[in-house]
């Protein structure tokens, strides 16, 4: 986890491609746009590449400089990725408490819809992918709701295209929110990891395209 950052990123995108989670073809987006790759964080789904994925985020975080006191996983897919990140840090010495929320409340038991460490202080969201940014929104009040603060977001991957208007998804989020967004890896990293790979110009060639259309810086 000492490694260079832009050879970390490019670590992670050749990851997600040997893992099959990050793929290329056609594919229709939320958006309804037909994108040339797909990322599913899903896909993700064994305890090696699980611990490799909580690394990288671990490592991301760390570059990012945000400051955080916990960290929030919204449900479903936040859930394993928290706990993936909470085990990475602690394994280098920073034991960091974290949570997660339930779908519905629960009636019985300790109840309520918090699960894991009460949210206190600065928290930091953890998410896969920022698309409408529905999840960012409902996660930052569900922890104002409980007496604490959203710090920042971290994700896995920033398509770096277009959301509702001339601004990325990402950036929306930040100008809504008023939090910073950081990324193991982005659109760019993609691109250069394409582009030292001679049996994936095809593939090149409609990320190129498809950002053209549809990408901010």
């Amino acid at each position: 986890m000492t490694q260079p950052r832009d050879h970390f990123r490019q670590e992670f995108i050749a990851f997600a491609v040997e893992k099959e989670v990050l793929r290329f073809g056609e594919f229709k987006t939320k958006a309804g746009r037909l994108s040339p790759y797909f990322f599913n964080a899903g896909l993700f789904n064994d305890g090696m590449s699980l611990m490799k994925l909580g690394e990288f985020y671990a490592e991301a975080i760390k570059n990012s400089g945000i400051e955080f006191d916990m960290l929030f996983g919204p449900a479903y897919k936040g859930i394993t990725l928290v706990a993936s990140i909470a085990i990475a840090f602690a394994k280098n010495g920073h034991n960091l408490p974290y949570a997660y929320n339930r779908k519905e409340a629960k009636d019985h038991g300790e109840g309520g819809v918090i699960v894991g460490s009460p949210l206190k202080g600065r928290v930091l969201i953890i998410d896969d992918v920022i698309s409408a940014g529905t999840s960012v929104r409902e996660s930052v009040e569900l922890i104002a709701a409980n007496g604490a603060n959203a710090c920042g977001v971290a994700i896995a991957i920033d398509r770096q295209e277009k959301g509702l208007g001339a601004l990325s998804a990402v950036q929306e989020v930040v100008k809504n929110n008023q939090i910073p967004v950081c990324a193991i890896a982005n659109l760019n990293d993609l691109l250069n990891y394409l582009k030292n790979k001679k049996d994936m110009a095809q593939n090149l060639h409609a990320v190129e395209a498809y950002r053209q259309s549809y990408g901010v810086d």
